[in-house]
């Protein structure tokens, strides 16, 4: 994988099982299109609205070939309906990262 797609959302905390609902249902969709999905992940702790989602490719060719797959995926054109229609998405920003190798997977050592 040489890159990861991060994608930063403010949702409204309000709504926050209905974002999980979204992420989870993309754990179908994302691979079923050609992405490696990383994960979704929810606040916990601190800022209650901020959520991410990380996804892998190999290339950005690869990634726009997943685009095209996506907007072609009934399930993944319900996902995005599904957010539209209940508006827990208040922005989403996309970052396209490369990995410096030597830092990924790297397990702890005790």
């Amino acid at each position: 994988m040489n890159l990861t797609v991060f994608i930063r959302y403010q949702i409204d905390p309000f709504q926050r099982d209905a974002f999980q609902s979204y992420a989870e249902a993309w754990g179908r969709i994302i691979p079923r299109c050609g992405g490696e999905l990383l994960g979704y992940f929810l606040p916990h702790e601190g800022t209650n609205d901020i959520a991410w989602g990380l996804i892998g490719f190999a290339s950005l060719a690869d990634y726009e070939a997943y685009r095209t797959r996506l907007r072609a995926d009934a399930e993944g054109q319900a996902n995005f309906g599904f957010a539209q229609q209940r508006r827990f998405i208040l922005r989403e920003e996309r970052t396209f990262l490369a990995g410096v190798e030597g830092t990924l997977n790297r397990p702890a050592q005790r």
